[in-house]
C-alpha cells in the first residue's frame, strides 16, 4: 500500500513542475514574438519515415511556391524543428509534441491561434498529395487574412 502512495506522490509531483514549467516557456516566448504571420512548424525526431520526409518536402515545397512574396516579407514562416536536440524541448513542450506532427498557427495582434494539422496530414500527404496541398494552402490563406 505505501508502495503504491509513493507512486501516486511522484507522479503528482513530476505532472505539477512539469506545468509550471510549461506555462513559464509558453510566457517567456510570447515576450519574444512580435508581428503578425503564420508560423508552419515542422516538428520530427532524429529517426524519420517515408511520410514524415513527405511532409516536410510537399509542405516546404507548397510555400516556396505560392507564398514566396510572404516568405520574404516575414508574413509567412517555416520552422523545421528536431525535436530530439535539446534546444527546441522549449518549442516541443510548448505544444506538447512528441514526434512528427505538423501546425499552422496565425499570430495577430500578439495572440497565436495554434492549428495541428498532423492527422490531416499523415492522412493526405502520400494518398492524396493534391488534398494535403490544398488543406495546408486554405489553412494559411485563412490565417493571412
Amino acid at each position: 500500500m505505501k508502495g503504491v502512495l509513493y507512486v501516486i506522490a511522484a507522479v503528482a509531483l513530476f505532472v505539477a513542475c512539469g506545468n509550471g514549467a510549461k506555462k513559464k516557456a509558453v510566457s517567456e516566448e510570447k515576450s519574444q514574438l512580435t508581428g503578425d504571420r503564420v508560423e508552419v512548424l515542422y516538428f520530427h525526431g532524429a529517426q524519420r519515415c517515408v511520410t514524415c520526409n513527405a511532409i516536410e518536402a510537399e509542405t516546404k515545397a507548397l510555400l516556396d511556391s505560392v507564398y514566396a512574396k510572404e516568405i520574404k516579407a516575414g508574413k509567412v514562416v517555416f520552422k523545421e524543428v528536431d525535436i530530439s536536440k535539446k534546444e527546441n524541448e522549449k518549442l516541443a513542450d510548448k505544444y506538447e509534441v512528441t514526434w512528427s506532427s505538423l501546425f499552422v498557427n496565425g499570430w495577430k495582434e500578439g495572440q497565436e491561434t495554434v492549428n495541428n494539422m498532423t492527422d490531416f496530414a499523415f492522412s493526405y500527404v502520400k494518398a492524396a498529395p493534391d488534398t494535403f496541398r490544398k488543406g495546408v494552402r486554405e489553412k494559411v490563406d485563412s490565417l493571412l487574412r
